[in-house]
């Protein structure tokens, strides 16, 4: 009986293509939920359309197979979904200060549509522009704030390498210019509108976030910094509201009133918010985080059909 599911079929030689080692028969068995006389099977099947597979002999005597590096030629070419979704990252990332990501994910994806015959990059040009358009993903309007190139790539290359920084930092709130500040960073977090720097001060001993608009100077130090011993950036997260708190976590209550309840059953506030529809048809969302006076900003555009039970 032979195996006849294209997209699996495909999908395999695909990973056959990727991997350096090749794939055994435990792997297809793995990646497919299938039993082993149906891996066999679309082994057999994949062998039977490319020829050129090579059998490798494992250490313990297992069998793997692989195709030799760019045998499959164009069957591995992106798709239009998969090229729009490379350039709508790179968009979502320039429109959210990321300059740095944004560039370099550009230079791939010029790499990759630059194999492409003459033909078809004229083709993919044309429809990518019509894909982009119609998302209005890179049109969005809003203000976002200016970050110095450098400023970001200082900080990426500090938390790649897990080192001190030393900086001049003003803050936003106040103005005032902190010189020499040696923080330790753990993350650059990107929002609407608002990028920060989660890192661990060394005058204040705890986690802070920084805006990244108010870095003047980074210089890396030749000191380690290590994040501390099971820190979650997620976890970190989730006690923040977006990607900002101003304060210690607390337990917010909102009611939207009916005439906007639907609406806002639709969204997202918090990733471990809960629901409730009371009598009268109202919504109250429940939540633990921090950031008041980012809750405030988001609340304005609900105006007045929603009301804070909590905190007082």
């Amino acid at each position: 009986m032979r195996y006849a599911r294209q997209e699996d079929l495909q999908k395999l030689a695909l990973t056959m293509q990727g991997s350096a080692e090749g794939i055994c028969l435990v792997d297809i068995e793995r990646e497919f939920g299938v039993s082993r006389r149906t891996a066999e099977r679309m082994r057999d099947a994949v062998r039977n359309a490319y020829p050129q597979i090579e059998e490798i002999l494992g250490d313990s005597g297992r069998k793997y197979w692989r195709f030799p590096p760019g045998s499959l030629g164009r069957m591995v070419e992106p798709t239009l979904d998969e090229l729009t979704a490379g350039h709508r990252a790179a968009a979502i990332a320039r429109r959210e200060g990321d300059d740095l990501t944004a560039e370099t994910l550009e230079r791939l994806l010029a790499k990759v549509q630059a194999m492409f015959r003459a033909d078809r990059r004229r083709t993919v040009a044309a429809d990518l522009e019509a894909q982009l358009m119609a998302d209005g993903v890179a049109f969005r309007p809003g203000p976002r704030e200016k970050i110095a190139p450098e400023i970001l790539s200082a900080l990426r290359e500090a938390i790649l390498a897990g080192v001190m920084v030393s900086t001049d930092h003003r803050a936003r709130s106040t103005g005032k210019l902190s010189r020499n500040a040696r923080l330790g960073p753990v993350a650059m977090l990107f929002g609407q509108g608002r990028q920060y720097l989660l890192a661990w001060s060394e005058y204040q001993d705890d986690l802070r976030l920084f805006a990244l608009a108010g870095f003047e100077r980074v210089s890396l130090e030749p000191d380690v910094y290590t994040r501390p011993e099971g820190f979650d950036l997620q976890e970190w997260l989730s006690e923040s509201f977006g990607i900002w708190r101003d304060n210690d976590p607390q337990d917010v209550e909102w009611r939207f009133l009916p005439d906007v309840a639907d609406e806002a059953a639709g969204y997202m506030f918090h990733p471990k918010q809960t629901m409730e529809r009371l009598e009268d048809r109202s919504l109250v969302v429940r939540f633990r985080a921090g950031g008041r006076q980012e809750m405030e900003w988001y609340l304005a555009r609900w105006g007045d059909r929603v009301e804070v039970l909590s905190p007082g």
